[in-house]
């Protein structure tokens, strides 16, 4: 029975599980493992996940298969799985035995101190959000600029200067403003959310965008990870 597998693969996004960014990365590692003693993958689960779900529809069904043949779960990296509360508390649940490529001495005793962890980070992670908003939504109402005197008494000299200088202050406030709200919405990403859904919290948590509207979307999301560099 020790060299009887029943494999699980997830990647976080559809787009990751099209591209195959990350999948085969954890494939190959969980083949090496497996041809190095000559053991057997009874079968591969892979879970494609979208936003912040916790279903594991995909582990739920290599755990049960687990159960049914007395084979056991093989992951390929347990640092990444480790912080993952659905996963723990699934496997917990079921009592079914496992193995993580990198790290396969890991037990039961050792899942437990990771699920309490995980659920320590979760929470760290959640606080950092909350105050980072609250942040810049105070930052935000202090910054508030004041109009500067009647345009129409500006030369056109005047007033090209202060267009050129109004566009460079809206990128600059533009920029400061992505650096700020960044703290958030990587935040909300640590949690595992998609663009979509980090648009649809901003909305609830009644966050404006860059341009002072109430409406956020993915694309919007997407600019300012764009804007400070990290996408």
């Amino acid at each position: 029975m020790q060299g009887r597998f029943i494999s699980y693969i997830r990647v976080s996004t559809q787009k990751q599980g099209n591209s195959g960014l990350g999948l085969e990365a954890q494939r190959k590692a969980i083949q090496e493992y497996v041809n190095r003693n000559n053991w057997t993958i009874l079968h591969e689960f892979v879970e494609i996940e979208t936003g912040k779900n916790d279903e594991r529809l995909q582990l739920k069904q290599a755990l049960e298969a687990c159960q049914r043949t007395g084979a056991k779960l093989l992951v390929a990296k347990l640092d990444r799985l480790s912080r993952d509360v659905a996963f723990i508390a699934n496997l917990m649940k079921t009592k079914a035995e496992f193995v993580a490529c990198d790290f396969p001495e890991a037990n039961t005793f050792s899942i437990h101190i990771l699920s309490a962890m995980a659920q320590y980070e979760r929470e760290l992670i959640s606080k950092r959000t909350k105050d980072a908003l609250r942040a810049a939504k105070v930052k935000r109402k202090e910054q508030k600029l004041k109009p500067l005197g009647n345009p129409q008494n500006l030369t056109e000299e005047a007033a090209s200067k202060g267009r050129v200088l109004g566009l460079q202050a809206r990128q600059a406030k533009a920029d400061e403003y992505a650096q700020r709200i960044y703290g958030v919405i990587k935040g909300y990403q640590d949690e595992g959310m998609s663009l979509n859904a980090i648009a649809r919290k901003l909305m609830e948590d009644k966050e404006l965008t860059p341009r002072g509207k109430e409406t956020w979307t993915p694309t919007t999301v997407r600019n300012i990870l764009k804007r400070t560099g990290l996408l």
